[in-house]
């Protein structure tokens, strides 16, 4: 089925998982898909390596979700080293397991990649939805950032990006994770006045540790409200992991109550924190 009729019909709840680096961390990968599966996610995603570097392993992780726990799968797809050719061979294989839903990025290059590495036929994301959508029959989502991209911080550039995705077939997005709904409402708002009309899910992680806190601030550039921060300063890991399931609670319940379209958990492979907070919301 295709994540857009999902989205269309309900307000959905979904995981993300992504591939694990070592061969012994795919069983904590599959006991948390077999822990959360029972909360019936709407769909879950499977990242995909920088520069397409899992490609081969994330499709037959796709597969596996799919096949042994019938869970309605996206894949995750970045551009950013991709020719025609590269992603015409990534969708065939999609196509032979049955899976149409696909969050097209660009993807952040790689440290160790030279620059004659990057794609030229794939410059923005907004290239691969519109490369997908005239490819074949697929439902495609996209990212957005409510406190701007990291590289930019610009709003307006970050509205136009995403207006241009929705002109060329952008079905859906996923906001990157954020702490302070204040931000996704006024993004929210801002896209309706821009005719940002496609339906937009909220990215939530609970945060469990005050390292998180400090490690996706400085990687993703959002904003973490000092009140949490003060609170894990000088905690148990126990006593940490509490507040952030408590803080997570709060804010998925606002977000629930004010009307959002979905609710997208970055679940870091691990499902206590998510299941904490589900059994407390639902």
């Amino acid at each position: 089925m295709k994540i857009i009729d999902i989205i269309n019909s309900k307000r959905t709840i979904s995981f993300e998982f992504f591939p694990p680096k070592k061969e012994e961390a795919e069983s904590v990968l599959f006991d948390t898909i077999s822990q959360l599966k029972k909360y019936s996610p709407d769909f879950v995603s499977v990242t995909y390596g920088a520069g397409g570097s899992t490609t081969e392993k994330t499709v037959e992780w796709i597969r596996r979700t799919r096949v042994d726990y019938g869970l309605e799968v996206m894949m995750h797809l970045t551009c950013v080293a991709a020719t025609c050719e590269v992603i015409k061979s990534v969708t065939s294989e999609l196509d032979s397991i049955g899976v149409k839903n696909i969050l097209a990025l660009r993807g952040d290059v790689p440290l160790e990649m030279n620059t004659d590495e990057i794609s030229k036929e794939f410059e923005y994301a907004s290239d691969l939805v519109n490369f997908l959508k005239k490819s074949g029959d697929y439902s495609v989502g996209v990212a957005c950032y409510p406190e701007g991209h990291v590289q930019t911080k610009n709003i307006d550039k970050e509205l136009e990006h995403l207006k241009l995705k929705q002109e060329l077939g952008a079905d859906f997005a996923i906001t990157q994770l954020f702490f302070v709904n204040d931000y996704f409402y006024r993004f929210i708002e801002k896209c309706e006045k821009a005719g940002i009309t496609i339906p937009i899910i909220a990215g939530v992680m609970p945060i469990t540790n005050i390292s998180q806190v400090i490690r996706f601030t400085q990687m993703c550039g959002v904003e973490v409200p000092v009140s949490i921060i003060s609170a894990m300063e000088g905690r148990s890991e126990e006593d940490m992991f509490s507040l952030g399931v408590d803080y997570a609670v709060e804010q998925c319940a606002d977000l629930w109550k004010n009307g959002v379209r979905g609710v997208h958990f970055y679940t870091l492979n691990r499902s206590g924190a998510t299941e904490e907070v589900l059994k407390r919301l639902f």
